[in-house]
């Protein structure tokens, strides 16, 4: 794969969405990054609405991040997600429900794989079964994989690695990227994509909070 990792920034910290989201957008939709999104809560959803309405007129790309694990809650994120009109669902465990519900409405789908808890998430589980699901999801549809990979309660590098060589398919690395180290082994893995959250509202790359969406992007083309 010729292209590199693509940044998601994700307005969120600690698995939840700021409640200054949209300001923080605001101050920060000229920045280099194209793909924009975050979670299912606690923001209400004509907020959500109005945002992600708000990042496209700006000409972005939307996610939704559902940290879900219930099919229940899987199911009332995936529709929250065709209500916000974005472009991709992240998150969720895989449910068939939840499959032909996005197929149903031509919305990208990236599910978990990985033993999951609490939240913010912890992933456990053994790498060869997170590929065998990862294959099984996109034979049936889906569009990629969400991996927690840094929230992996095992040897994340080793698992990123792998699971990224094996998974021919889009796969967003999600969750704890908050050092230039991690960036590096972004790179050499080659993800399609990762998400930052938290670690620009804790200032891990040093300015503000555009500053530093523009730092990862520069950092990632070198």
């Amino acid at each position: 794969m010729d292209n590199k990792p693509i940044l998601v920034v994700m307005l969120t910290c600690d698995d939840e969405t700021v409640s200054n989201a949209y300001e923080v957008f605001d101050k920060c939709k000229d920045s280099k990054a194209e793909y924009w999104g975050f979670k299912e809560k606690p923001l209400p959803l004509n907020e959500m609405k109005k945002l992600y309405a708000y990042m496209k007129s700006c000409g972005k790309k939307t996610v939704l991040e559902v940290v879900a694990y219930t099919e229940k809650e899987c199911l009332e994120g995936t529709k929250m997600a065709i209500e916000c009109g974005v472009d991709m669902l992240m998150g969720t465990v895989f449910f068939d429900s939840v499959n032909e519900l996005c197929k149903k409405h031509g919305l990208k789908y990236c599910p978990f794989v990985g033993e999951l808890k609490e939240r913010p998430t912890v992933m456990g589980g053994s790498v060869e079964k997170m590929i065998q699901d990862a294959r099984e999801y996109l034979a049936k549809g889906a569009y990629g994989i969400d991996l927690l990979g840094y929230r992996y309660t095992g040897n994340a590098y080793k698992l990123i690695d792998k699971f990224v060589a094996s998974v021919n398919a889009p796969v967003c690395v999600a969750g704890s990227i908050n050092s230039f180290d991690r960036l590096d082994e972004i790179k050499k893995i080659n993800p399609a994509s990762f998400t930052i959250g938290s670690a620009f509202f804790n200032n891990c790359f040093g300015g503000d909070f555009s500053r530093q969406i523009d730092k990862v992007c520069e950092y990632m083309e070198q």
